[in-house]
């Protein structure tokens, strides 16, 4: 039997074939196709001539939902909410959206505050009833919608999260009234306090929902039709996995969907490595994305944002910025050069992909520097073309009057500038010293730029997993199923007898157990975590407090929460604190790829491939090419050099060596 797990690019869509019975491993890449996902995924098995019968597992990550909010292409959708609180979307948090630029404004809503509709209930704080669903208005309301084609409704109302009666009651109104519709209520989608982050959460679930759903349904009948008859798990933003329909129930969960499985990958092969402490470094085609894994560890945060929207829900923390192999290099202010945010995408993609693209990108500036080979054809289709490149580097060039090789080296020093200052913020900036921490480069372009990077921060070592290109589909395959539970209540630790929190903990547990039960997992392969969000009296944030599941005492809690406050903050004082939500995951263990490799047989001069000129600090120079597959373990390979493999390559600079470890890392050391 076979695992397949597939991530869905914007420029490309990488595939991961895992053999059971023999531990092999195929991989492909084809380019994405950002109408329809699930054509690229299709043409993907194709090209791999699979046989979906004998697949026995299929996991994917999609960034359906992220790509619909941010291309506003969403359905028309509308928002039930409590009497007086019809403009909590719109004003939001009422912070500037440019700090320093006081004449900025706000994108428009998603949603329209004319399809904002209000109704006379209310749920008082303790969640007491004190005006309940009137349901002529409600139903006098599903009416307007109905006639106005909504597609989708978000039902949310003052803290529903302590009691949800009222929005339970709404949607059943709705849901009745329209039965096409897709409705979402608050409640579920997000049950914490905090009114405008809940509000947000609910309304870009129902936002994304209706596309998401009919993508996973022509997925699905796509999937069918070739034979595969199993469910599809799919990546979440929190780095587990879940079946097809409480995606399509909650979407918005799979935000984040691919470069959480990168992460989830990074972990798994660091642990077999021997390095607890990484920096993940994913540089794709249109973003970068970036984590801390301390001690085998990643930190998980509720603080996300998606374009200009929160997303509260529990996510690995990441770092993302919109700097990628296909980010388009341009002028923001008179000969100000800057590097993306823009992206060349897949259509038509950089200026060397032949498709029309005739803007420089970082793509183009490798190509003309050497350090991206036109022999072999990206995605297995797309022939590179250095003249094309050459012209869109040289363009951008002449406005500046330099040359295109030094243009080029700016344009990748820009880029790598900036993927640096990503990677600070979620090290320097948190008290971390890069300098105790191995880069893991993946992604089509990390490994193409991990060392100047590294260089750059300090980090001793570069890791190269093997199959970097296709990496976030191999942490598909590893990925463990994950529910995450959460239960707001402002309480001080005391004033609360550590009884009750036991018994809050144990209630959220059981429900952990019980939806994994139901998902054929065996008690032995199921496992949970506590956490307390918590802070002191007084604060408007909190910090996510690891506390065991029984803990002993309140004294106990009290003390795991200056612990994590002097790691976060350096300096920490005894003072009240108080706890905002008992949160709990569980976990359903699934079984994992074996990571054993054998060495393969020949010499380094047997892997030598050909050889290049190709520019290092300021002039080309003679570049030994290896072929990645046919260096044996423990080979040792000083820089210059490339290392080119399928879907990426990983440049050797001067002043570099590499070596492979023994489950075939790529590892590069400063000489």
């Amino acid at each position: 039997m076979q695992w397949l797990g597939v991530d869905v690019g914007g420029t490309f869509t990488d595939l991961v074939l895992y053999d059971l019975d023999s531990g092999s491993i195929r991989i492909e890449k084809v380019p994405s196709t950002p109408d329809n996902p699930s054509v690229g995924i299709l043409a993907g098995i194709e090209r791999m001539s699979l046989r979906l019968g004998n697949v026995a597992k299929l996991a994917h990550g999609t960034t359906v939902a992220t790509n619909t909010i941010l291309e506003r292409r969403g359905a028309k959708t509308a928002v039930i909410t409590t009497q007086g609180f019809r403009d909590v979307l719109e004003v939001g948090r009422g912070n500037r959206v440019v700090l320093y630029n006081i004449k900025a404004t706000r994108p428009p809503p998603l949603v329209p505050r004319s399809r904002v509709y209000e109704a006379a209930e209310r749920t008082l704080y303790d969640g007491s009833i004190r005006h309940a669903v009137d349901r002529e208005e409600i139903t006098a309301i599903a009416a307007k919608l109905a006639q106005l084609g909504i597609e989708a409704v978000a039902i949310c109302f003052l803290h529903s999260y302590v009691n949800d009666s009222n929005e339970q009651a709404t949607r059943e109104i709705v849901a009745n009234a329209l039965p096409s519709a897709v409705v979402s209520i608050s409640s579920e989608v997000l049950p914490e306090y905090r009114e405008y982050e809940r509000f947000a959460c609910a309304m870009l679930n129902a936002y994304v929902a209706p596309r998401l759903g009919r993508y996973l349904e022509s997925l699905r009948d796509g999937l069918a039709r070739r034979g595969y008859a199993r469910n599809v798990d799919i990546m979440t933003s929190n780095g587990g996995t879940w079946p097809i329909p409480r995606i399509v129930a909650s979407p918005v969960n799979s935000v984040l969907s691919g470069p959480a499985a990168g992460v989830i990958g990074a972990v798994f092969v660091g642990q077999a490595a021997g390095y607890p402490n990484l920096i993940t470094y994913d540089m794709g085609g249109t973003s970068t994305d970036t984590c801390l894994v301390k001690d085998g560890a990643f930190a998980m945060t509720t603080d996300g944002r998606i374009g200009p929207y929160p997303l509260r829900l529990q996510q690995i923390e990441i770092n993302s910025i919109g700097a990628g192999a296909g980010s388009i290099a341009g002028f923001e202010a008179g000969r100000m050069i800057s590097v993306g945010p823009r992206s060349a995408g897949a259509m038509p993609g950089p200026a060397c992909y032949g498709r029309g693209g005739v803007e420089a990108t970082v793509t183009d500036a490798n190509v003309v520097l050497g350090r991206i080979g036109t022999e072999r054809p990206l995605g297995g289709e797309i022939k590179l073309d250095a003249q094309a490149a050459y012209a869109a580097i040289e363009r951008i060039g002449e406005r500046v009057g330099i040359d295109a090789q030094r243009m080029a080296e700016g344009i990748v020093r820009l880029v790598v500038t900036k993927m640096t200052a990503s990677i600070k913020e979620i090290s320097i900036m948190r008290g971390h010293d890069p300098r105790d921490f191995a880069l893991f480069a993946y992604g089509g372009a990390g490994p193409l730029h991990a060392a100047l990077v590294a260089d750059e921060l300090g980090c001793p070592r570069v890791v190269v997993p093997p199959m970097p290109g296709n990496f976030s589909a191999f942490g598909l395959l590893v990925a463990d199923v994950r529910h995450d539970y959460a239960r707001t209540r402002v309480v001080s630790t005391a004033e609360l007898p550590v009884e009750e929190l036991r018994t809050i903990l144990a209630e959220l547990r059981e429900e952990g157990r019980r939806r994994l039960a139901a998902e054929g997992f065996a008690p032995d392969a199921t496992h949970f975590e506590a956490h307390l969000d918590m802070r002191y009296v007084g604060q408007a944030f909190e910090l996510p407090v690891p506390v065991a599941e029984r803990p002993q005492s309140m004294a106990e809690v009290d003390a795991a929460f200056l612990d994590v406050y002097r790691k976060r903050y350096s300096y920490a004082v005894q003072g009240p604190t108080e706890i905002v939500t008992f949160r709990l995951t569980a976990y359903g263990r699934v079984a994992k790829p074996a990571l054993e490799r054998t060495g393969a047989a020949g010499s380094l001069e047997a892997a030598r491939s050909g050889e290049r000129p190709v520019a290092f600090e300021g002039r080309f120079v003679p570049t030994p090419i290896y072929d990645r597959l046919a260096l044996q373990i423990d080979t040792v390979t000083d820089g210059p050099a490339i290392i080119e493999e399928a879907g990426s390559s990983t440049i050797v600079p001067p002043g570099f060596r590499a070596s492979v470890d023994d489950v075939g890392n790529l590892v590069l050391l400063r000489r």
